[in-house]
């Protein structure tokens, strides 16, 4: 006590000795002290909880944020306060706390009881840099137990501790240097790194007790948990990409493009984009999360979704495939997955793809939503046709300058609530760029708009009432209940408001350049078949459910996927129309609307398939390989001829080279063509007349047939069916020559028959000879069958 108290004496006091009783503020002025950068000229003395707090910015309230050293216990309510010029500790203090660097000036002095011990706390002033001491008494009152152990004082800032002293040893000063640093509000030893884990802040106060401290960089914020993580919206609408920069490209070719790549597991987002009505104007068609394992999922036009391959049936409630969480609404489908550590969430309505993505700084990625303009090195196609480009017309419809005012509505109200949170500029260059060469029709205009909002509304941005402002129907679906297939796409109907399935520009581009609703007709035998494309027809505003051929109750098939239509028909139904000219016979028929025929509208269309007469070529039949069949091609049909000769009237017994025929016998011959439609083709026996020379122009001739007719002066000739179909046939009593001929040679001549041409069956007189028969035929069409006997 005695050495203490020498001390004290020998000090210059610059303020009277004050004994403080209460809670009360002292003024330090002439001894200010730097407490963590912060410099005070008061301090403020009060007890909590028994211990001696001694703060800078007002009375100790735990619920307030203060600057305060708290001292050790204080055994009653009486502090005796003084400020002292001193140097005398400089080196000593110093010497202690190295870091400090200017010579001591002063100091204000606190001494108080503490658990029966004088014990003293001091603020030592160094200029700008400040050290605490600790201090407690080797003297013990008599007859008091022993309270030799330590004390303690801490520094606190903003209520939080930083440093602490320990006087451990009685009457041996402890000294700590409470210059520091201050960062977010909180104190900082010197030489200290300090981490802020609800900021993401790391400080660190040097030596030198100077501040530097990291956080979050641009385009990232804090989870709050020490972790700084990057949120990133990229818009995919038409044409164009909108990076988590900000950066707008568009896109110039069919191609299919990755927006987002994680090596790291494996995931790849991708977007396939195909033209429209311009060959020259791709858009977003399409999306697929493709994963190195499991199923891939894929967002169509429509609302629709693959999950590996097969369609899936979505609601308002997410449901969970390969780990994707899918939901879908009125407006489109959203898929939510969480990879690695990071989220990612998947808009796409069949216009425009939003992907919002929230996930650890500083994780790299590949992809046009990375960087709008890495177009080559985000080239997913393989086939180079995607790459061609087309130049189309100008469209004079298009007004850039109206487009652009249209699209700098994003910058006026509602939509300007949104502008510092959500640049527009990108949203206002995508929507002037697509708009002052494509029509605004299909809704395309309100299209950037809605993505606009819809990016605000991720960021907790709602613009309300925006369609009303900007003239875009909010109830509008298109193309309800439809489903448009690969060539086709979703858009209005002429003019109209009314949308339906209209075909792509390249797919239509074919037909249009030879104004047909489809492909050619196809021509076969006696059949044909004529497939019209449902798109055409649709966007020039024809239900085509509603058409038919001539024949109202032919209707045409429908492919569900393609919606491509298919007539098929034959020469005798349907309502076809047959006719011929010199060389050719021509199948008419004609696609209609039911009940109504006009040109006006487009409903009727036309077709036709030409063939080429039919002919039969010269065979020679002997009897000796009957029967013999041959094959005859003749023009557009192929048939078979076949001639065979029989014993009996039923023709089931038929005669071969060992069959003995008498004289005077009777033969049926029969004549029958193959592979003919019997509808429309009849063989007439036009002449079949007998020779004793293999050649049918030999001097000795005898008609059985004449002019399809029986020959009146030979009573045993008959024929029967002549004209009446593909098969006739004829018979006669066996004769020969009266010379010395052993041969006998039956020749007949044949003609094939256009039943539509009038009666093919020829109509005998009494006499035997022919008096009509409407149907006619060119005598070079003439067939010559021959067939031999020997004797």
């Amino acid at each position: 006590m005695l050495r203490l108290l020498l001390l004290l004496f020998s000090v210059v006091t610059l303020a009277g000795s004050v004994i403080i009783t209460q809670k009360q503020q002292v003024s330090i002025a002439q001894c200010p002290i730097t407490y963590y950068t912060e410099k005070y000229t008061n301090v403020y003395t009060d007890v909590s909880n028994g211990r001696l707090m001694i703060c800078f910015k007002g009375f100790y309230n735990p619920g307030k944020s203060n600057d305060c050293i708290q001292g050790p216990v204080i055994d009653k309510n009486q502090i005796t306060f003084n400020i002292y010029q001193d140097n005398s500790l400089s080196s000593t203090i110093r010497q202690k706390l190295k870091l400090l660097t200017n010579d001591l000036k002063c100091y204000s002095y606190f001494s108080f009881l503490s658990e029966g011990r004088t014990t003293a706390l001091k603020l030592y002033q160094f200029g700008t840099q400040t050290a605490l001491g600790l201090q407690y008494s080797d003297y013990q009152q008599p007859g008091t137990g022993s309270t030799d152990y330590p004390r303690y004082a801490y520094t606190l800032v903003n209520n939080e501790q930083v440093h602490s002293v320990v006087a451990s040893k009685a009457a041996v000063e402890n000294y700590g240097d409470i210059t520091g640093c201050r960062l977010n509000g909180f104190g900082m030893a010197r030489n200290t790194v300090k981490s802020f884990p609800e900021t993401c802040t790391t400080g660190s106060c040097s030596s030198a007790a100077v501040v530097t401290s990291t956080t979050c960089g641009d385009r990232e914020y804090c989870d709050g948990k020490g972790s700084c993580k990057q949120r990133g919206l990229c818009t995919v609408t038409g044409p164009t990409v909108i990076d988590f920069r900000g950066q707008m490209n568009s896109v110039s070719d069919r191609c299919e493009y990755t927006l987002l790549q994680d090596q790291s597991t494996g995931f790849t987002l991708k977007a396939n984009f195909l033209e429209r009505r311009r060959r020259d104007v791709s858009f977003v068609d399409s999306v697929t999360l493709d994963f190195s394992q499991g199923a891939d999922i894929q967002l169509l036009q429509g609302h629709r979704v693959l999950v590996g391959g097969s369609p899936v049936t979505l609601s308002g409630s997410v449901q969970t495939f390969n780990g994707v969480g899918l939901s879908k609404d009125q407006t489109g489908v959203t898929a939510n997955i969480s990879l690695g550590g990071a989220s990612f969430s998947l808009f796409f309505d069949g216009t425009t793809a939003q992907i919002f993505i929230d996930v650890l700084a500083g994780h790299s990625y590949k992809g046009l939503c990375e960087n709008s303009s890495s177009f080559s090195s985000s080239k997913l196609s393989s086939d180079s046709s995607c790459q061609q480009q087309y130049q189309e017309k100008v469209d004079n419809t298009v007004n850039c300058t109206a487009v652009t005012q249209q699209c700098n509505i994003l910058k006026s109200p509602p939509f300007s609530s949104c502008n510092a949170v959500i640049d527009p500029q990108p949203y206002i260059a995508a929507c002037t760029e697509t708009l002052c060469k494509y029509p605004a029709v299909d809704g395309l205009r309100c299209q950037f708009l809605g993505a606009y909002a819809k990016a605000c509304q991720k960021r907790q941005v709602n613009i309300e009432n925006w369609e009303t402002a900007a003239q875009c129907s909010s109830s509008t679906v298109m193309c309800p209940g439809r489903t448009c297939s690969d060539h086709e796409f979703c858009g209005q109907i002429d003019n109209s408001t009314a949308t339906g399935c209209r075909c792509r520009a390249i797919f239509a581009a074919p037909y249009i350049n030879s104004s047909s609703f489809g492909a050619p007709t196809v021509c076969q035998h006696n059949s044909a078949s004529l497939t019209l494309v449902g798109c055409l027809l649709e966007q020039r505003g024809i239900d085509y459910s509603l058409l038919t051929l001539l024949d109202k109750t032919c209707k045409g098939q429908v492919d569900e996927t393609t919606h491509l239509m298919t007539f098929n028909f034959t020469s005798d139904n349907c309502g076809t129309i047959v006719t011929t000219n010199n060389s050719q016979v021509i199948f008419t028929n004609a696609v209609t609307l039911k009940d109504k025929i006009t040109r006006k509208d487009q409903a009727f269309i036309e077709f036709s398939c030409l063939y080429k007469k039919p002919e039969v070529n010269h065979v020679a039949f002997r009897i000796q390989d009957s029967p013999v069949v041959q094959t005859v091609v003749s023009g557009d049909w192929n048939h078979t001829v076949t001639m065979k000769a029989f014993a009996d009237s039923m023709r089931t017994q038929m005669l071969d080279p060992s069959y003995q025929v008498q004289l005077n016998q009777k033969i049926w011959v029969e004549l029958k063509s193959s592979g003919l439609d019997e509808n429309l083709i009849s063989t007439v026996t036009d002449s079949c007349w007998a020779t004793n020379q293999p050649s049918s122009d030999s001097s000795q001739k005898y008609f059985l047939i004449q002019d399809g007719c029986a020959n009146i002066d030979d009573q045993t000739v008959q024929v029967e069916r002549n004209g009446d179909g593909t098969l006739n046939y004829f018979s006669f009593n066996m004769f020969k020559f009266t010379d010395e001929s052993r041969d006998l040679y039956l020749h007949c001549k044949l003609q094939l028959c256009l039943k539509q041409e009038g009666n093919c069956i020829p109509v005998c007189s009494a006499q035997g000879k022919r008096r009509r028969r409407s149907a006619k035929y060119r005598q070079r069409d003439a067939a010559f069958l021959s067939m031999g006997w020997s004797t």
